[in-house]
């Protein structure tokens, strides 16, 4: 018993673990949906009819400006993808499956994965796309309807960032509920652990108390034997 309230202990950690690891890629995914958003924003503005000259050209100093910004936003996107560690490894940018043992005892009931799919955006080609072309070309600065391709990509892309922070959502929900479950386990072993230990307890002081008090009874009678024979010399001596 006191090795299932151990065990289960660690696997309350291991659960923490799992949500860590999942808080920590959901910060990176959130700081990516921002910039995917802003990155949209700059595509709609750069597709706007009066950032064109009258023949259809873009005008050169308003849409470069644009363009730098979401370049940048590219390069960032990039960094993001390897800058979102957790124990050293970049966990949005993975092809790694991480299993946590949540439960005392072997098992596959005792082990919930995080799988790379459910939080690497590594090869995600919407994303990929956008995150790539962003960082080496940004917006198309030749014809503002150029542009307008760029948003359904970005679309795309955040469908993909916001489809793994849905799914990371419902597996922290899961390690939480686990951890819960884990508690109540914890808490109702080690009081039936103790309620064992409270009746051998008993069990043993009542035994005590009883070999103490036969102890007593025998001293009792040995010493009343030996002061029989005494008595009866004094009864034949009078």
């Amino acid at each position: 018993m006191n090795t299932q309230i151990r065990g289960m202990n660690v696997a309350i950690r291991n659960a923490g673990d799992a949500i860590s690891m999942a808080q920590v890629a959901e910060g990176g995914l959130s700081a990516m949906n921002d910039m995917l958003q802003r990155m949209r924003e700059l595509a709609i503005q750069a597709s706007n009819a009066p950032n064109s000259t009258g023949s259809g050209a873009v005008s050169g100093g308003d849409i470069q400006k644009l363009s730098n910004e979401y370049e940048q936003l590219g390069k960032e996107l990039n960094r993001m993808l390897s800058a979102t560690q957790f124990n050293g490894e970049s966990i949005l940018r993975t092809t790694t499956d991480y299993t946590f043992q949540v439960g005392a005892n072997a098992g596959a009931e005792n082990q919930i994965t995080i799988g790379s799919a459910d939080i690497s955006l590594d090869g995600d080609a919407a994303f990929s796309g956008v995150a790539a072309g962003g960082a080496s070309s940004g917006l198309v600065t030749s014809a503002a309807s150029g542009n307008i391709a760029l948003i359904s990509a970005l679309d795309g892309a955040l469908s993909a960032v916001n489809g793994r922070r849905a799914t990371l959502g419902a597996l922290q929900s899961r390690f939480e509920n686990t951890i819960s479950y884990l508690r109540t386990a914890v808490e109702n072993q080690s009081q039936a652990r103790s309620r064992i230990m409270d009746a051998d307890f008993a069990q043993e002081t009542a035994n005590l108390s009883r070999t103490q008090i036969l102890q007593q009874a025998g001293t009792a009678m040995i010493a009343q034997a030996n002061q029989l024979p005494q008595n009866v010399l004094r009864l034949l001596q009078s």
